[in-house]
């Protein structure tokens, strides 16, 4: 019975859409501004295997519902741990998305509004890409409540130089939207209210490109930035000669050569 309710839990706290190629994960706990909890990240990372599985879906969007997009993880949670090795464990739940989201070749989209913090802003910095609204806050607030953004801190490094990442660490303090934007934590920000639609069209862009090739780019991406330029310059090389043996690449060129482009319905069936 437990693991019943613990399902329905999980489910409840995140709402999941398809539309066309997209599909989209909506944070569900805007009584308490989408915190992480435990029955929020699970959600969320079941969500992300799911449609990652999904053959049909090219791109996904991630928002909040409510006022605001997330504030971090529930502290209402903090008492249920006693022992460094529980609280262990209940922090790598709360950070298990951030893990998913780069070892899955499906781009993923953050749409954010209200604010961003702690969890919340790790999660738009794990994202592949992310949009936002006017006047969107961001920050890694934990050091205002005793405790440091050490999980958002891994994706921020490397969407920020040092010195922004340590400031946001750090000071605790929150940035605008447009900040955000200029630091490189952020693609796009679009008027307040528009920040999904901006996220979706962003999405079916992608979607509408070879999945193949999109998704071992991605792949291929994130397995180079972590190696060192001569090594990541011949795993390229491989990668892109087994993207040329794919059918999409054949099809691809060939439209290309007769002056077509293919539409997102045209791409072979994976």
């Amino acid at each position: 019975m437990a693991s019943d309710a613990s399902s329905t839990d999980q489910s409840s706290a995140v709402e999941v859409d398809r539309d066309g190629y997209v599909g989209r994960i909506t944070l569900a706990r805007p009584e308490a501004m989408n915190t992480f909890s435990t029955a929020l990240a699970q959600g969320l990372d079941d969500a992300l295997r799911s449609l990652e599985e999904a053959s049909d879906v090219r791109a996904i969007v991630v928002d909040g519902a409510g006022e605001t997009f997330s504030a971090g993880i529930d502290l209402s949670e903090y008492d249920d741990h006693e022992t460094e090795s529980e609280y262990e464990e209940w922090v790598t739940r709360m950070e298990d998305p951030f893990h998913t989201v780069t070892e899955m070749r499906t781009p993923v989209i953050a749409a954010a509004h209200g604010h961003a913090a702690a969890n919340g802003i790790g999660l738009v910095a794990a994202c592949d890409l992310a949009v936002a609204a006017e006047g969107t806050k961001f920050g890694a607030t934990a050091p205002k409540v005793g405790l440091f953004c050490m999980g958002p801190a891994v994706p921020l490094m490397k969407s920020l130089t040092r010195k922004r990442c340590l400031e946001l660490l750090l000071t605790g303090d929150l940035i605008d939207a447009e900040t955000a934007l200029e630091w490189g934590l952020l693609n796009r920000v679009v008027p307040d209210g528009e920040h999904v639609t901006a996220a979706m069209a962003l999405a079916e862009t992608v979607a509408a490109k070879s999945p193949t090739a999109v998704q071992m780019g991605k792949a291929a991406f994130y397995e180079m930035v972590e190696r060192e330029y001569g090594e990541a310059l011949d795993y390229s090389n491989e990668q892109f000669a087994a993207l040329c043996a794919t059918d999409d690449a054949r099809e691809g060129i060939e439209a290309f050569l007769r002056g077509d482009t293919l539409d997102a319905d045209d791409w072979p069936e994976r």
